[in-house]
């Protein structure tokens, strides 16, 4: 059981990821891997829509609630735990089935890691600190002239594609073409196929409906709660919404306005993993699905049928 290829479904936050793989998971005897950078952090569940209970005894979860808030993780450590919860699954005879929205944890696990340059600490840590203040639209004008490719990205990428060219005189882009050029280095450690959930046009609607269903579930009481023990500065803050939420506790805005924020804050997160998954995945290994389309569900059967 589980052979074939790696089976993956991702698409951008409320999309439908979860219900689709729930379902897969219940009728193939799978076992779901969360590929989810905000659900790592214990304690952090309803603002970033972890599942509970019910949905964990559907099936068996990896990836959720492994570290504490201030801890920090990455795409490596991600992808080296995966290895072990993909092992684990097919030990117990279940397919292993990944689903999220974190692509950089998604390809890190396919695909060898970037081999990033070394670069010297304290200029680096300098850069750092003069970058930090510089709003986004700044940020994203200097990569445009240092490293145009990676300039649709996130902040933290163009960050690091900043630093590097700033420091070690290469463009990413360019690191990464030549490693791909390397003997062997564009064989991937997964052949894998993707299902990629997007309902299009009403994504906006969902996240909002998302939302609404967030603070109806008490996610301000859980923000206020996590504030009396979470330092300001830990890593799981930073998962969409909080924030604005932490802000809602304080009294800093009214709910109305928070709700607002945070439904802008989640769609702009949800246009760059647009952009990331219409970029990044080898478009002869993914399927589209519409799930609020008639046909989703025979489009998902065959996606499973084609991927033993």
């Amino acid at each position: 059981m589980g052979g074939g290829r790696l089976r993956i479904v991702c698409g951008p936050t409320a999309a439908g990821k979860s219900g689709i793989a729930l379902a897969l998971a219940e009728k193939f005897s799978g076992a779901i891997i969360s590929a989810d950078s905000r659900q790592i952090y214990r304690g952090f569940d309803i603002g970033t829509a972890k599942p509970g209970a019910t949905d964990r005894s559907r099936a068996p979860h990896y990836g959720i609630d492994l570290i504490e808030p201030t801890a920090r993780y990455s795409a490596a450590l991600w992808a080296a735990d995966a290895e072990m919860w993909l092992m684990s699954a097919r030990e117990a005879q279940m397919v292993p089935l990944i689903v999220g929205g974190t692509g950089l944890y998604i390809r890190a696990l396919v695909q060898p890691l970037f081999a990033a340059p070394p670069l010297d600490p304290e200029r680096r840590a300098m850069l750092a600190r003069e970058l930090e203040s510089r709003p986004l639209g700044e940020l994203r004008r200097w990569c445009r002239g240092l490293d145009p490719a990676r300039a649709h990205l996130g902040r933290a990428q163009m960050l690091r594609a900043l630093e590097t060219a700033l420091l070690a005189g290469r463009r990413i882009t360019e690191l990464h073409a030549a490693q791909r050029s390397e003997p062997g280095a564009a064989l991937r450690k997964y052949d894998a196929s993707y299902l990629l959930v997007d309902p299009g046009p009403t994504l906006g609607s969902r996240i909002a409906a998302r939302v609404d269903e967030m603070l109806e579930r008490g996610w301000l009481a859980e923000v206020q709660t996590l504030t009396r023990t979470v330092p300001p500065d830990a890593p799981a803050w930073k998962a969409s919404g909080y924030s604005v939420m932490r802000g809602l506790a304080a009294g800093d805005v009214d709910l109305s306005t928070a709700r607002e924020r945070v439904i802008i804050e989640t769609r702009q997160y949800a246009k760059r993993q647009r952009t990331w998954f219409r970029h990044q995945l080898p478009s002869n290994a993914v399927t589209h699905v519409n799930p609020d389309d008639p046909a989703a569900s025979e489009v998902v059967r065959e996606w499973w049928e084609k991927a033993e």
